[in-house]
């Protein structure tokens, strides 16, 4: 339990809550006391190494009293963090002041003092800024400002966890993607072409990102609902010309994506996601985790498919010969669950409906060429 450990840090430091601010996503008030000692105790040791520095091209001498308090007062840190993993108190300490930790256990010794490498820069003292960061938060940084903000989990994948946090800077909420921990170095690098992929992808139609971080994770836009939820929620008070407006807009950017070369491979209701203004819903597409283009080399034979609206015919051809006749009857069965807020297709009573569905759902060689006949034999329902 963690909770002994707390009583021992409390007794055996001198509590100062100079950096408490920084640590109120905490909210336990001890533990917010507890890490604004400890960041307080390593930026003024950081200072004391300092004044040492810089070495270039030779060592200098870290005096033996300074070590010893840092080296405690890293291994203090890094008990806590083993303490707290599994709570909702865990933390990660910042990239760069864990970076120089890392570095500083290299070298310091317990007696006699430390001897301090040659070319260590001076360290950056962080006093505006927290150096533990808890777990289901994200720091925010803007210039002159940089700001912690908590994450809301709102979805989980194959490969990733995605949050929505609120940016204060900008008044907007956005959403993290973030990899999950046991990827292989395969699906790791599939997540990171996801967002190359849509990096690279300017419509108003696909959901923006903006920035991949180090701890494989990525910055997007925040959209409200995926198509399943907000049909869920108002499917019986859409209007016919609301749902043609989100039908051709999935349209548009399915056609924006075959016309640069990829193929979604992925289509359904929970990809689909919906933005609410106050005189318009914006449709965009997300999760390019699947999507192939001439150069993806990432697919097998042996790749998973997963979901209602994908072709059945794909368990015995493979994932790997996935074309466009296959996102023809993904495409298909959105605009079905569109129209009628429906999945089952075996009853359809409307004659029009009833063909257009049969010939986008039937024999691949029957099926609609392209998202423009798709589009063009919709419009005439």
């Amino acid at each position: 339990m963690y909770e002994n450990y707390l009583a021992e840090l409390k007794k055996d430091m001198q509590l100062t809550d100079e950096f408490a601010e920084f640590y109120t996503p905490f909210e336990r008030k001890d533990i917010i006391l507890i890490l604004s000692t400890l960041h307080s105790y390593l930026i003024n040791l950081f200072k004391c190494m300092n004044g040492r520095l810089p070495t270039k091209d030779y060592t200098a001498h870290f005096w033996a009293d300074p070590s010893r308090e840092l080296i405690d007062t890293i291994d203090k840190i890094e008990t806590l963090q083993r303490r707290l993993k599994n709570s909702e108190y865990s933390f990660q300490i910042e990239e760069y002041n864990q970076s120089i930790i890392n570095k500083c256990n290299e070298f310091l010794s317990s007696s006699g003092g430390s001897t301090i490498p040659e070319y260590m820069e001076k360290i950056e003292l962080y006093y505006a800024v927290p150096i533990f960061i808890k777990t289901n938060t994200v720091s925010i940084e803007h210039p002159n400002n940089k700001s912690v903000s908590n994450l809301i989990q709102i979805g989980e994948g194959s490969y990733a966890l995605t949050y929505k946090y609120h940016d204060n800077f900008y008044d907007r909420d956005f959403v993290i993607k973030r990899a999950k921990k046991d990827l292989s170095e395969k699906e790791l690098k599939r997540f990171k072409q996801e967002f190359e992929i849509m990096k690279g992808l300017k419509s108003p139609y696909i959901v923006e990102v903006y920035s991949y971080k180090d701890n494989n994770s990525y910055i997007m836009e925040y959209m409200d609902y995926t198509l399943d939820k907000f049909l869920k929620l108002n499917n019986d008070k859409i209007s016919s010309g609301v749902r043609k407006s989100i039908i051709l807009q999935l349209l548009k950017a399915c056609k924006y994506l075959h016309e640069k070369g990829y193929l979604h491979r992925d289509l359904s209701p929970s990809n689909v996601l919906i933005k609410v203004y106050d005189d318009v819903l914006v449709v965009k597409i997300a999760d390019f985790g699947l999507a192939k283009n001439p150069e993806n080399k990432l697919t097998t034979v042996n790749t998973e498919f997963k979901g209602y609206f994908n072709d059945p015919n794909l368990k015995l051809e493979g994932f790997n010969n996935y074309s466009i006749s296959h996102e023809i009857y993904a495409l298909t069965m959105l605009i079905y669950f569109i129209t009628t807020g429906r999945t089952n297709t075996s009853k359809i009573t409307d004659r029009k409906l009833n063909n257009f569905v049969s010939k986008g759902l039937g024999d691949k060689s029957n099926r609609y060429k392209s998202v423009d006949e798709l589009c063009e034999a919709y419009r005439n329902l």
